[in-house]
C-alpha cells in the first residue's frame, strides 16, 4: 500500500490541536529519536512541543538498551514526537503509559485484534493464544535542575504493513497488522486517530490524572510467570517469580519463589510457560 505521507496529506487527517502540527517527513532517516534531539538542541531552530518526525525507513533505528529496531522501507509506521511536559521527574514513565494506550487502542479500533501492553514498553496482539509484539516505544529525556522533565522525545515503531517472511526473530516473537490479519492498513489513518488519543492522554496527565489505572488492566505480563533479566551493579542479574502488579511509576512487582516481593525499575521481562 503506497501512501502520502508530505506534510499535505497528513494535516488534513489529524485531529489534535496541537500534536503533530509542526511536522516533518523524510524517506530516509538514522534515527527519528536521534535527529529529533539534535534538531531540539539546536538553538537557532525553534521546535515548539508536538513536533513530530517520520520516516519510511531508519537506517540505524534503535529500541531500548540501544537495540537496533528493523523495519523495510514503507512498512511500518516509525515516527518520533518532541514533548515538553515540565513534569516532575518521577513522571517519565508516564509517557511509556500514556504512549502505549494510545497505540494499543489506536490498533484495535482499526484492526479488531486484542491488543494489549507488555512490560515495560511493547505493544503486543494475540494471534492464537499467543501474544506477539507489534509495536516497540522508546523515550529518551532531559530533566532540568529543579527535577522537572524540560524535554521528551518519544519514539513510536508499529509494524503496519511488514511481510511476515521480513519480520525480525525475536524471545517475544514479532507480528505485524498486514500478517496477523491478512490485509493491508492506511499508515496514515492510523496515524491520525492514534495522535488524538495521545494528546487526549497526554493533556488529562498534565492536569494530574495518571494514566496508570488504565495502562495496568492493559498490561499482560500481571498474574503470570516472568524471568526478569537486569543490569545490577555491572552485572547482568536474573529474577524469576509471578508479576503481582506495577505500582504508580509503572515499575513492576515481583514475588519470587521464596516469597520475597522485588520492585523491577528496568529490565528486560520474558513470559514463561505456566
Amino acid at each position: 500500500m503506497d501512501e502520502n505521507l508530505q506534510a499535505t496529506a497528513v494535516y488534513a487527517a489529524l485531529k489534535t490541536c496541537w500534536l503533530g502540527r509542526n511536522y516533518h517527513y523524510l524517506a530516509v532517516v538514522g534515527s527519528t529519536n536521534d535527529l529529533l534531539k539534535q534538531w531540539a538542541a539546536d538553538k537557532g531552530r525553534y521546535m515548539p512541543p508536538g513536533t513530530l518526525l517520520l520516516t519510511d525507513y531508519q537506517t540505524h533505528g534503535r529500541g531500548r538498551l540501544d537495540r537496533r529496531w528493523e523495519a523495510p522501507p514503507g512498512g511500518a509506521l516509525l515516527f518520533s514526537v518532541l514533548l515538553r511536559p515540565q513534569w516532575p521527574e518521577e513522571r517519565l514513565s508516564w509517557i511509556v503509559m500514556l504512549a502505549g494506550l494510545a497505540v494499543a487502542e489506536a490498533i484495535e479500533a482499526m484492526t479488531g485484534l486484542a491488543t494489549r501492553l507488555k512490560w515495560p514498553n511493547d505493544v503486543v496482539v494475540d494471534l492464537d493464544g499467543r501474544w506477539h509484539k507489534v509495536c516497540g516505544l522508546l523515550v529518551e529525556g532531559n530533566v532540568e535542575p529543579a527535577d522537572r522533565l524540560a524535554q521528551i522525545v518519544l519514539g513510536v515503531g508499529i509494524n503496519v504493513n511488514t511481510p511476515a517472511d521480513q519480520l525480525p526473530a525475536a524471545v517475544t516473537p514479532a507480528t505485524s497488522l498486514l500478517a496477523a490479519t491478512g490485509k493491508p492498513f492506511a499508515r496514515l489513518a492510523l496515524l491520525a486517530d492514534l495522535l488524538e488519543r495521545l494528546e487526549q492522554y497526554y493533556e488529562a496527565a498534565t492536569n494530574g490524572r495518571s494514566p496508570q489505572p488504565a495502562w495496568t488492566a492493559r498490561l499482560v505480563t500481571l498474574g503470570q510467570p516472568v524471568t526478569v533479566t537486569r543490569l545490577d551493579h555491572g552485572e547482568t542479574a536474573v529474577l524469576e517469580g509471578i508479576a503481582e502488579g506495577a505500582n504508580g511509576w509503572g515499575h513492576l512487582l515481583v514475588r519470587d519463589a521464596s516469597g520475597g516481593l522485588h520492585t523491577v525499575t528496568a529490565g528486560d521481562v520474558t513470559l514463561r510457560p505456566r
